[in-house]
């Protein structure tokens, strides 16, 4: 049971630690990306809003000005 090599068990919790500090950084990517998206989702909907206001004018005022 005494088998564990000291300088292999060092590299293996130095891997572990820099391990860790990659995922906390991961997940902080993650969720600044996640609200990001939640920002961009807002700006669609606000676009597909005027654009198909603006539709409705232009289809609106064609009828109006096509006599039908």
């Amino acid at each position: 049971m005494n088998d564990i090599n000291p300088v292999s068990y060092g590299k293996l919790i130095g891997k572990v630690e820099s391990l860790e500090h990659k995922v906390e950084s991961l997940e902080a990517d993650i969720k600044e990306l996640l609200e990001l998206a939640n920002k961009s989702k807002g700006g669609l909907w606000t676009g597909m809003m005027i654009a198909s206001s603006i539709g409705g004018f232009i289809g609106y005022f064609m009828h109006l000005l096509s006599g039908k």
